[in-house]
């Protein structure tokens, strides 16, 4: 049986990243995607919108909302034998990518 993860990371004061980590991060996803373990991945507008509902009425706001070093900006959706098992991928990640900070979060889905 597997379980998804929602892995995300926030922004932060990092430089951008080389052109040999890029290469890395290549690699790296093209292996989890051969291993049907990556979903889906990609970047996030810091800023986005902003949606609440009340009384039947929705509200859109426009962003940003938080500090930039606080938004998230980009996700990886995998699939995961063990909770243990989205944390070495992660582990990997960070080796990459270096100093940050992000979340890992089970997806729980229909089928669950």
């Amino acid at each position: 049986m597997t379980m998804r993860f929602l892995m995300t990371t926030k922004g932060g004061d990092a430089a951008p990243p080389s052109e040999a980590v890029h290469a890395e991060m290549a690699a790296f996803v093209e292996e989890m995607t051969r291993a049907g373990v990556l979903l889906a991945t990609g970047g996030l507008d810091p800023a986005g919108l902003h949606v609440s509902a009340s009384g039947g009425e929705m509200t859109v706001t426009d962003g940003p909302f938080t500090e930039t070093k606080e938004a998230i900006v980009s996700f990886a959706l995998i699939e995961a034998r063990s909770q243990q098992e989205a944390i070495e991928l992660s582990r990997r990640f960070w080796k990459i990518i270096g100093e940050g900070e992000g979340t890992i979060q089970q997806v729980f889905g229909p089928q669950d």
